[in-house]
């Protein structure tokens, strides 16, 4: 029964008490129950024994999670996975195991000062955990590791769709500004034998991208570059590409990395966003559900924003960029084309 079929007092019931399973999926992952569950079922006592958990509460806990489908519980009792539980395995392709560790963990916490950012128009994130999100996972470094886990999963997935939706073919070379750990840099070469790419990030997290992408097939196509994209944007490439790197700020502070970006292109020079576009307007759909809970997630933890077609216009305009297409993928992301004005 979809939301739509229910009772409206039982519909809104379901929303205002989603989280006791968002909680129940967060503790799976955290004690790793899909992966014990990999070779078959197993009985709650077993599976207590095996996270030191009290075997009577975990039962009910996987009750909960089988209530929702993400866990069957068997005639003779046991639990086995799904195949939305088999996603929060650590051993699979697509895994959202470490997603469900962020979003259900840290993300979440920060939303409980929502009603801070809506009176404040500020994030969230820092009322809630004393620090900026980047600063933040600077300190905890068991958290940092879940979210670039998290990153690169998500990231995997969207690489191979901008591989697949845009032409490189007229680029020499493509920077990755704000690349992170390489994956989708490394999707986009692999795809385009004759590009070269360049990687810039900051010190630290360009030298996890160094050894990471050591690895790979592409390593010798692949330049990485140390620096801060609010400071200067190196020189050297056809294309500035930048992936969910603009979403995490405001207009002004978004307006200076672009604008970075234009001081490092020549007069021919592309830039290439890939982002999500806020559809002109909300209804009740995947996609809308998708835009506006990344856009207020984006208000809670760094207060950025998911932008709609008109105001990357008006975002490219100040930074001296004329949009000039939006190409989507299958990946539910945009890539936003941009020359110089």
């Amino acid at each position: 029964m979809t939301a739509q079929d229910m009772p409206p007092p039982i519909a809104l019931f379901r929303m205002v008490t989603g989280y006791y399973v968002s909680r129940a999926v967060h503790l799976a992952a955290e004690l790793g129950i899909a992966d014990l569950l990999a070779a078959g079922p197993q009985g709650s006592d077993a599976l207590a024994k095996a996270t030191a958990s009290h075997g009577p509460s975990l039962q009910r806990v996987l009750r909960l999670l089988a209530s929702a489908g993400v866990l069957a519980e068997e005639a003779d009792g046991r639990f086995s996975l799904t195949p939305t539980g088999n996603c929060l395995r650590t051993d699979i392709p697509g895994s959202m195991h470490a997603a469900a560790l962020v979003f259900g963990g840290i993300t979440q916490q920060a939303w409980s000062g929502l009603r801070h950012s809506v009176q404040t128009g500020k994030p969230a994130f820092a009322e809630v955990f004393g620090a900026e999100p980047f600063e933040y996972l600077a300190r905890h470094p068991e958290d940092a590791a879940a979210f670039d886990l998290a990153m690169s999963g998500f990231t995997r997935m969207i690489a191979g769709a901008v591989a697949a939706a845009w032409d490189f073919s007229s680029f020499a070379t493509v920077m990755d500004v704000g690349g992170g750990n390489g994956m989708l840099l490394e999707g986009i070469l692999a795809a385009n034998p004759g590009l070269r790419g360049i990687l810039f990030d900051l010190p630290h997290v360009a030298e996890r991208a160094r050894e990471r992408l050591r690895a790979t097939g592409v390593a010798g196509r692949c330049q990485i570059l140390a620096g801060d994209f609010f400071e200067v944007v190196p020189p050297g490439a056809d294309a500035c590409l930048l992936k969910h790197v603009i979403h995490d700020w405001d207009d002004e502070r978004a307006a200076v990395i672009l604008r970075n970006c234009h001081r490092a292109m020549g007069p021919n020079g592309t830039l290439l966003l890939v982002e999500g576009v806020y559809p002109p307007r909300i209804d009740t759909s995947d996609a809308a559900i998708s835009a506006a809970s990344n856009d207020v997630n984006m208000l809670v933890c760094t207060g950025g924003r998911q932008r709609s077609e008109q105001e990357f216009r008006e975002l490219y305009k100040a930074a001296g960029f004329r949009l000039t297409r939006i190409v989507p993928t299958p990946a539910r992301v945009c890539v936003i084309e941009g020359v110089k004005a």
